[in-house]
Formats: structure tokens, sequence, C-alpha cells
């Protein structure tokens, strides 16, 4: 097999099938894991420097700053230095002399801690660490331990297993940051949900509820810290093994199957071979095992070492004893147990911002109907009214700096604290899948949520999947304005008049005009170009899109996507002001329309989602029925605002926040029920310009038959205009009646009862 680099040859490890187990139909792979070039962290390594380039946190040509005694420190030395990046490798006493032989000659600076600290020889190194950090600007660590981005690596190993195996019932692996064990186990179970994942640990490491022993002599496994990397609730029993054991087992591999390994693999050897003889017959068992024995020539495969280690004095057991770590049951040879302390209580959804209509708010409070304490990121907590009833945690930071994101994350919580992740804001729904998959949690692939969020691209897929759309141009920026224009004319030319005018990467009608004249189209791609940052604060895209003028009447398809498959909520009718805006002032679920047709709209909404890639999450899709049938306007990847989500639980017990919860969680949504009756929202607008005074009537409106809400969302003393988009409506009245009539009869009746009064401008 050809490689263009020594990185791009990291993996690809062989797979091999060996004889436990064969007599009683029980079939045994192992992983190959040491023959990576230098052991599996080679795939760590490889990821996480990569991932850190890419996203600008490693700089070229900056050092690099790694704590190990190990596999990790010749992966980041592999990777790093091929790069063109200096390494620093902060060790301690325990390195072998292969290890340390090996460092040097790739041109590494090792750094040796001279005596454990309060945390052991971790805590030593990472103190020694952090004073490098200081004296290098601009160096980079890689944290293999609470970095994300570690078990995130495995994702190759599991597809190597699944492209060779196909499905098998057990995995077997070592534990010590965290990465491999719990990121290999998190992507199989993607696809084989019912797969056991036994976990090997050393007596002595905390990782399971032990008390720690610092003095342990197995590396690569066990911790004396609890690393951030660790997710218990991917585990579902856990075996530890003394030093005598777990370095008599790594003998065993090499005499038994001919593998010169260290003794991670030696202890993963060893749990096999007990759960090969206890499996029922045609059980699949995959054990990895991911180093080599070259470091070990001085220690475990040394007789004087085991002598003056007195190794020979530790008991040994042939067969585990089991033992409840909850109950402070200490394991002093080879035990296990399944009741191992798994983080179940105290575990987050987050939420990266939130829309301002009211939903999202909702969607925090029902979080903890899961059982799980909502978080939301914020860069501004007063932003949402609200918010303190929900009784979320805030974690404030810069929410448009991906990488403070990241920072807060990894700050406040441990991976198995984090349940899942996501947001009702469009501004973030990007941020989130870039999260959710840094993170291993689900959520659509990063590429089709970042098309939804760009209306060009969306444009292009439908385009390219043969689904009924307006005829569109995009415009960019030319080198000056009669540049700008003549690119302008050229997309009027293409798309007729009238046209629309849109940013492709806005929310809530901002900037949407219907433009009779090519002037008017010029003058507002113009405006939407000269508008560096949303309404949120990100830098906008920068474009403008130029679409066709539909006639027909609007509506939106509320639907969630689990696992590639679209469950549709139901279709929203949808009223919009008069041109040359399309600010909605009504809706009303369920739409009135003859089951044809609604098939018709849902049946191209099913094509779209398909078609962008959506697989999992909440879409609001915009349809415009015209004479020639439905053709699609929009597709929000997330659940509809406008407290269309109010309407849909009026009419059938369903809340759609829930669903994008469970999705977010990776449970199957609720089925839908059947509406019962219809449910209307009318918003509260205003005619003219001024400053808010108060709105009177409001008791009056909820006295009407029939209405279920009033609500004023403006304050006195705010600045209110008549509409150009979502964010100039100053409330809304919401109905359920019988009938779609009833129901909009009712919204008219109490909005009627409303007066907006303003002082206007001088």
């Amino acid at each position: 097999m050809l490689f263009e680099s020594v990185t791009a040859a990291i993996g690809h490890t062989p797979l091999v099938r060996v004889p436990l187990g064969a007599a009683g139909g029980v079939e045994v792979h192992l992983k190959l894991e040491f023959q990576n070039l230098y052991g599996m962290k080679d795939r760590v390594a490889r990821n996480i420097i990569m991932e850190a380039r890419r996203r600008g946190t490693l700089a070229e040509g900056a050092p690099i700053i790694e704590s190990s005694s190990g596999t990790m420190a010749l992966g980041v030395a592999l990777v790093g230095t091929s790069l063109g990046h200096h390494v620093h490798i902060v060790t301690d006493p325990r390195i072998d002399r292969i290890t340390l032989a090996k460092l040097r000659a790739l041109g590494c600076d090792v750094h040796i801690v001279a005596a454990m600290t309060s945390g052991g020889w971790q805590s030593a190194r990472l103190e020694l660490l952090h004073r490098l950090r200081a004296e290098l600007p601009g160096a980079f660590w890689p944290d293999q331990y609470e970095n994300p981005d570690n078990p995130a690596a495995y994702r190759t190993l599991a597809a190597e297993l699944t492209a060779d195996l196909g499905a098998f019932d057990i995995l077997v692996g070592s534990v010590g940051s965290g990465g491999s064990l719990c990121g290999t186990a998190r992507a199989l179970k993607e696809t084989l949900p019912g797969l056991t994942v036994i976990g090997v640990d050393s007596v002595g490491s905390v990782l399971f509820g032990q008390p720690d022993r610092p003095g342990r002599r197995q590396s690569g496994l066990g911790n004396s810290l609890l690393p951030g990397n660790l997710d218990r609730r991917l585990i579902d029993e856990v075996h530890w093994l003394n030093d005598r054991e777990a370095l008599t087992a790594t003998h065993e591999l090499a005499r038994e199957l001919q593998m010169f390994a260290g003794n991670t693999s030696g202890s993963v050897y060893r749990i096999v071979k007990h759960v090969a003889a206890a499996a029922r017959p045609g059980t699949r068992i995959v054990g990895i095992l991911p180093d080599r024995g070259d470091r070990y020539v001085d220690t475990i495969y040394d007789d004087d070492y085991w002598a003056a280690q007195e190794l020979d004095a530790l008991p040994r057991s042939t067969a585990p004893v089991t033992i409840a770590p909850r109950a402070g049951e200490v394991a002093e040879s080879w035990s296990r147990a399944a009741d191992i302390e798994r983080s179940e209580r105290g575990q987050r959804l987050l939420f990266v911002e939130s829309n301002t209509t009211g939903t999202g708010m909702l969607a925090l409070g029902l979080t903890r109907e899961f059982g799980l304490r909502p978080v939301l990121l914020t860069h501004d907590p007063d932003r949402y009214r609200g918010l303190a009833e929900t009784g979320a945690e805030v974690v404030t930071c810069d929410t448009n700096a991906e990488a403070e994101l990241r920072r807060a994350i990894l700050g406040a919580f441990r991976r198995e604290q984090i349940a899942g992740i996501t947001t009702t804001s469009d501004f973030y729904l990007s941020t989130t899948a870039r999260l959710a998959a840094w993170l291993g949690l689900p959520g659509s692939p990063i590429e089709a949520v970042a098309r939804c969020r760009d209306k060009s691209r969306t444009r292009e897929r439908l385009a390219g999947a043969g689904v009924r759309q307006p005829r569109f141009a995009v415009v960019t920026a030319g080198q000056d304005d009669a540049e700008t224009d003549a690119r302008t004319a050229g997309a009027v030319a293409r798309t007729g008049l009238p046209c629309v005018v849109k940013p492709v990467d806005d929310s809530g009608s901002h900037h949407v005009l219907l433009c009779t004249t090519p002037g008017e189209a010029a003058a507002q791609v113009r405006l939407i170009l000269a508008e560096e940052t949303n309404v949120r604060g990100q830098r906008t895209a920068g474009a403008a899109l130029i679409e066709e003028h539909l006639a027909g009447p609007e509506f939106s398809v509320e639907t969630v996507n689990h696992r590639g498959r679209t469950h549709v909520l139901g279709i929203v009718e949808k009223h919009l002001t008069a041109a040359p805006y399309f600010v909605e002032h009504r809706h009303v679920f369920p739409a009135p329309l003859s089951a044809a047709t609604a098939d018709r709209i849902t049946d191209t909404v099913r094509r779209s989602l398909d078609a962008v890639g959506l697989t999992d999450g909440a879409a609001h899709t915009e349809v415009r029925l015209t004479p020639d049938g439905p053709a699609v306007i929009e597709i929000n990847g997330r659940p509809a605002g406008g407290m269309i989500p109010e309407l849909v639980r009026l009419t059938t017990g369903l809340r759609m926040q829930e669903q994008q919860l469970r999705i977010a969680l990776g449970r199957a949504p609720h089925p839908v029920p059947p509406p019962d009756g219809f449910a209307a929202i009318q918003f509260l607008l205003t005619g003219r310009p001024g400053t808010l005074s108060r709105v009177d009537g409001v008791e009056a409106a909820r006295a009407v038959e029939g209405v279920r809400q009033v609500t004023v969302t403006a304050v006195p003393g705010q600045r209110v205009q008549p509409p150009r988009d979502a964010y100039h409506r100053l409330g809304y009245v919401i109905a359920r009646g019988g009938s779609a009539e009833e129901a909009t009869a009712a919204c008219a009746k109490a909005h009627a009862e409303l007066n907006v009064v303003i002082e206007e401008t001088s």
C-alpha cells in the first residue's frame, strides 16, 4: 500500500483472527495497533495536530509541548517534527531508554521531572509543562487527556474494524486517557448499539472509583487523575489487573501468539482470553492491542527487574473476583465490576445561544424533564427574557469565537457530563454542528448544516437534485459600486423581474426585499454587501442572493430527522405583510390543505432534506405553492421560531422542543399524533415609527373566547417602526378553535382590542 507521507501511513493496522475460543464457536480478533510506526497514539497525535493547524490554534512552525512517558510522546514527535514543529516532551524517570533514544533521534527536547508531586508523576509533569508554556509563547499543548480530538481520532480505527469485520459483539480495550476505548466505542455504537464494551484498568488507578497508588509499574493505562476524555457511560464492564498479572499476561501474549508487545496489549489479551472462554457460541470479540514490546526490554522482559521490584510477591489470580467500587471495595488483584460510577447524575445538555422568540427558553426549561441540567453558553445572558426561570446554568463566553467556546466547555465539564449539544438560533447552527462533531455527539454532518446556513449553497444543492425552486443568482462585491451594479444587472437578467433580494446567511427576513426594477435590486445588493456583521456580531458571508419571485401561498413544513429518516410534524400556513417586505404576521396550524396537496408539499420537503444531507435534527422548510407545484424557498436547520411550536402543542400535544432535544440526545422522536383542532398566532405590529409608550387592551384581548396567550414583547421606551423584518414585531396573540376560521377570527378579535400607543419622532 503506497502512502504519500509518513503521517498518511498512520492507521491501516492489521486485524488478526486468533484461535482463542474457536472450539466453542467464538471468534476472537486482535487489532494490532502497535503496528503503527510508534504505536496507537500515532492516530491521536495526527488528529490533534492536524485539527489544531486547521483551526489556527497551532501556527506554522510553532513549538509543541506534550506530557507523556510513552507512545503519545512518540506520536507527537512523529507528526509534529514531520510538519516542521519543534517538539518538547515532558516526561518522568519511568521513561524507558528506547523511547528516550527515539525522541532524541527525532530532534525533540526531552524534559524529565525529578520527583512526584501531590498527584503523582502526572501532576509533576503538568506543572513543568505549564512553566514551559509560559516560556514559549505560541506553544501548542495537545493535552491528550482533555482534548476531544483524542477520542475523535479513533473514528478511523472504528471504521477499519467495521470495514474488515462488519458487526461484532464485544470490544475490549485498555483505558488511560480515555481516548482510545471511548472514541472507538462511541463511533462503533452509532451502528452497533448492542456492542458490549469492556475496559481494562490497573490496580491502583482512580479511573473507575479506586484509590490512587502512584507507584504503579504499568504504563499506558490507568491514571492518577480523572481525564476529561473518559466517558464511563460507554463502558459496560471494567477489569483491573495488578502489576504482576498484567506483566505476566504480556509474557503469555508473546509465547502463545508470538506478539512482542507492551503491558497494555498484554492486559487486554488476558481479558480477551477470559471473555472468549465464557462467551456464547457465535460471539465475535475484538481486542485492541496498543503498544509494542521494545520499550519494555529493561522492565517487563528483564528477570532482574522482576526480582528488584519483587513482582512475584504480589497476588496473582487466575479468574476475576467481582467487586463493588461504589460500596468502597478495592481491587488488589484481578477484579471486575459492571456497577461503576458513570456520572449518570449531573449530565448536561448544552445550548449554544438561543433564539429570542421565547421557544428557546422553553427548550431550556424542558431539559430537566430528561433528568439533565440545561446549560446556556452565551455572550450576553441579558439578551434572553425568562432565562432565570429556566433554571439553566449559564456559561458566559465569546460564542462567536469557536476556540473560546471549546475552552469554556473543556473548563466546565468532563466529556461524560455532556449528554448533547444543540441550539435554537440560526446564527449558531454551524458552530453547534462543529462542536457536536468535535465532542462525538449526535448531529447532522457539518457540511449539511453549512449548506442550509448559506442559502446559495442550498440553491445549488437543490438544483442538482432537481427540486423545484426559484431561479437564482449570487452577487458578491466588485472592485467598485459600478462593477457590483453590473453583476447585479446580470443576475437580474437571469432571474427576471420582479425579484427577491436577500442576504445568503441572515435570518428573520432581515434585508429581504421584493424589487421591481434593476435599480432597486442594485441598491438592495449594495445595502446587503455593506453590512459586515449580523445582529449577533458575526461576520456576514458578503454575498447577496437574487431570486425569481414566485407567486402563491406560503407554507412551512416542520420536521425532525433521526438517522437520516424524516419525520413530518406538520404544515403551517403563513401570511405575510404586503410587498416589498416579507414579514410573517400570522400563522395557522395545521394548514387547511387537502391531503393530496399536503402530500405534494411534504414529498418536496423530504427530497430537499435528503438533497442537502440533514440527517439528525430539526428543520423548518419554507415552501411556496405555485401553479406548477410546491417550490422550496428556504431550509432552516433548526426548529421553527415565531411561536409555531406553541401552535403545534395546542393542537397535537406534541412539543417540538422536546423532539429537538430527543434528537440532540441521540433518541428517536415521539410519534406525531393527529391534530385536534386548529391554532393561530397573529403578531402585533405598528404602522408608524416612534417610541413605544404602552400597549393598551391586553386584559380585554385575553378575555376573548378561544384566546390562549396575549404577550407583548416590546417594552416602553423602545424604538419601533413599521415591520421590515421579524425583529420589528411587538408581541402576539395565540388562539385555538375547531376550525382554521375560528382560530384566526379569535386572533383578529383579540388583536383588535390591542392599542399600540406611540410617541412619534419629531
